[in-house]
């Protein structure tokens, strides 16, 4: 998401033409393909539950002040704002909503940079954190706290959204402030490419969400979801999340991108320095106007921001499902995507793994995958052997690109042959010490 309350001036949209055209120019040669990775994490007073505020003397902001000396230029959104984000070369530390600190990782051409790059900021956010008696805490969902309880980062855009997407769906605040995720960036040569790693990530992202569902907590009790992180996404926007219908049936492109991009709401429009909200969908504003002017290109890269389906495309294809999880899993993520996205032959294969499903079949498999996780089954096929072959499948991708990659699938694929998702540990943690403190310990860097 844009960082600034300015905008810079763009070129005015004149056809839905040039929203597709602007992902043709995000196509790259094969042999500059990169991936980025980004991991969430919440912060909390060590020995405690309570969420952690921005202010104060070990406030979200003062970590970010005990961060900055280390090479960072700190961002505010005006010179009398606080610190929103710290900027390193191409890295990015950035808040979200509820204070869950974000590393936007480098691009890199291997998943082994990425994840050093991830585990270098981890040892970072450590020290720094354990100065002002801090933890960093690796779960998808916050597993004691509710949203009234929980303060707000001092960024226009969150208060902004903080107002519209309530409107929109009844968890949208929960999604905000309660979860955290790992997501993995990556790049494609030309629309048919594009397409089939589109589709491909969306066909497999239930089996991703299955290894990595790691949110069972809600409020202090089960909540029936081992990935209830991912359940929240059903009720926060239907317009802007959960899978096109395109992916299942054959029709999708860019241009089907585009169309469905085009029919969800604003959140907001950036002019003069503010957020505004205008009750229109995008096409809406194309097609009037607003205010006597038309939408221009900066306008649609905020959009494209406030979508939120399980794979996006802006200028990268982005895998979106995965709670957030521990530092090796988290490279795991970026070596799994690498080996089946990147390597000819493992795309094949990982387009063979599962059945054809429709639309309908799909949400169904994705429901149950985020309900029971490993333990589900598709048909009569259980979900941790799927998992399994697909771990298997970017290997022998990873092994013909680039075979020091590969040993970052290792706790991926132990986690596939134990047959349990990582939300079985965080339920024993609870069993066995069901106070809030006790289960954020066990889970703490």
């Amino acid at each position: 998401m844009s960082l600034d309350l300015k905008r810079a001036a763009s070129e005015p949209i004149t056809s839905v033409d040039m929203l597709v055209a602007g992902f043709r120019t995000a196509e790259k040669p094969r042999g500059e393909h990169r991936l980025g990775l980004e991991h969430e994490k919440f912060l909390y007073p060590v020995g405690s539950a309570k969420p952690l505020p921005y202010e104060g003397e070990s406030g979200v902001g003062a970590l970010l002040g005990r961060l900055a000396p280390g090479g960072y230029t700190a961002f505010r959104e005006t010179p009398e704002s606080p610190v929103i984000a710290l900027q390193r070369g191409e890295a990015t530390i950035s808040l979200e909503p509820g204070g869950q600190l974000e590393l936007s990782g480098s691009p890199f051409r291997t998943a082994r940079e990425a994840h050093a790059e991830n585990l270098g900021h981890l040892q970072e956010v450590k020290a720094a954190a354990g100065s002002l008696g801090l933890s960093v805490v690796f779960l998808g969902y916050r597993p004691t706290s509710t949203t009234a309880e929980m303060p707000w980062m001092p960024k226009t855009r969150y208060l902004v959204m903080r107002r519209t997407l309530p409107e929109r769906g009844r968890l949208a605040l929960n999604m905000m402030l309660m979860t955290a995720t790992g997501q993995v960036s990556l790049d494609w040569a030309d629309e048919a490419d594009c397409v089939r790693k589109t589709v491909v990530v969306a066909r497999l992202a239930p089996l991703m969400n299955a290894l990595y569902a790691n949110s069972p907590l809600v409020e202090g009790k089960p909540s029936g979801y081992l990935s209830f992180r991912n359940r929240v996404w059903d009720e926060v926007d239907p317009t802007r999340c959960g899978y096109l219908p395109a992916f299942f049936d054959g029709s999708f492109s860019y241009r089907a991108y585009v169309d469905w991009a085009m029919d969800a709401p604003l959140l907001f429009l950036r002019r003069n320095g503010q957020y505004l909200h205008p009750k229109l969908t995008f096409r809406q504003l194309l097609k009037e106007g607003f205010e006597g002017q038309p939408p221009d290109l900066a306008d649609w890269t905020d959009h494209l921001s406030t979508l939120f389906p399980e794979v996006r495309l802006k200028k990268v294809v982005e895998v979106r499902g995965a709670d957030c999880v521990n530092p090796a899993m988290t490279g795991a993520l970026a070596a799994l995507w690498r080996g089946i996205l990147y390597d000819a032959t493992a795309l094949d294969e990982a387009e063979r793994l599962l059945p054809k499903l429709s639309y309908a079949e799909h949400l169904a498999f994705h429901d149950t995958a985020r309900r029971e996780g490993l333990e589900g089954r598709l048909g009569s096929r259980e979900l941790h052997r799927l998992a399994a072959e697909m771990v298997a499948i970017s290997r022998r991708g990873l092994e013909r690109l680039d075979a020091l990659d590969a040993p970052l699938l290792d706790p991926l694929a132990e986690v596939a042959a134990s047959g349990r998702s990582p939300a079985r540990a965080v339920l024993e943690a609870w069993a066995q010490d069901p106070r809030p403190e006790s289960v954020l310990a066990r889970f703490a860097l």
